[in-house]
């Protein structure tokens, strides 16, 4: 951001400012630009460690209020993707667990195929699609986001959940097969479990747990993809903050926002951890018997 040019061009009000010579040299004293840049950045660590932003170069605010007002949008976002992606990969996965024969081999090629495509569709580009489709040709949905009615939250959030919801359909169609395979599910069967109580009761549990643990990852995913999709659909958010404060050199809310996500996906992983020692019980006596081996140099 330093090397894109001069940040006292945006606290003066850009490069075709009037600024007089002492509110020059008062904005170069305030943000501390006549100190060398490394004694720059280790203040800036200095404040990240307290939390401590600053006031926006451009809107001369506190960095921590402009990220409140917008953080709602971009995390209620994030959460809507992340569940319709999981409804996506479940639906996905039991289409091929519950389907048999012929019928079954015909699913199972066309949900892997979709699988495929969906986890290698660039968001932007779908977000285009969606829009020319929906909004320009069919006049269904509203181009743009501005607001939390349904409506307009539709093709943000499947723009955002269906690359998600292909990887997570292929790791629970995977983790499916082998717990429909795993001695358990055979022992169900041998008792007389129907195929509906052994999926229901038995593989399904099991099936989800490493989708369980590839969520944490899939929110941060979204998360950044959220910032990419607010600005192709208009809607406020971090996105828009985050592209407004690079175009304008706004360093202290480009350093605050990212921040405060990061802050967000260390969160939400240590959400995602708990959450698996509640689904698998296993892992918690895994911990517990486990050694504790002393590495020596």
């Amino acid at each position: 951001m330093r090397m894109t040019g001069d940040p006292l061009q945006a606290v003066l009000g850009g490069p075709g400012s009037q600024a007089s010579a002492e509110a020059v040299q008062a904005a170069v004293t305030q943000y501390g630009f006549d100190k060398p840049l490394f004694v720059q950045y280790l203040l800036q660590l200095r404040d990240i460690a307290t939390l401590d932003f600053g006031d926006s170069f451009a809107k001369h605010r506190p960095v921590a209020e402009l990220i409140g007002e917008q953080i709602g949008s971009t995390t209620l976002l994030a959460v809507l993707a992340l569940a319709a992606a999981w409804i996506l990969a479940l639906v996905g996965a039991l289409l091929q667990a519950v389907v048999r024969g012929r019928a079954g081999r015909v699913v199972s090629a066309v949900v892997r195929g979709m699988e495929i495509v969906a986890s290698v569709a660039p968001q932007f580009w779908l977000g285009a699609v969606m829009i020319m489709l929906f909004a320009s040709t069919l006049r269904w949905l509203p181009a743009t986001s501005a607001g939390n009615d349904p409506a307009s939250l539709v093709m943000p959030v499947v723009t955002l959940a269906v690359p998600i919801a292909g990887f997570l359909s292929q790791v629970s169609r995977d983790a499916l097969d082998d717990a429909d395979a795993a001695p358990f599910a055979t022992t169900a069967r041998a008792r007389g479990a129907g195929e509906p109580r052994v999926l229901i009761r038995h593989t399904l549990r099991h099936a989800i747990l490493p989708a369980i643990s590839l969520s944490g990852w899939a929110f941060g995913g979204l998360l950044s993809g959220a910032l990419v999709v607010e600005v192709l659909f208009a809607r406020p958010g971090l996105g828009r903050l985050l592209q407004d404060a690079a175009l304008g050199r706004d360093v202290p809310v480009m350093v605050g926002a990212i921040v405060m996500v990061a802050l967000i996906y260390v969160v939400v992983m240590i959400a995602t951890d708990a959450l698996e020692l509640v689904a698998d019980p296993r892992l918690k006596r895994r911990r517990r018997s486990s050694p504790i081996v002393a590495v020596g140099s």
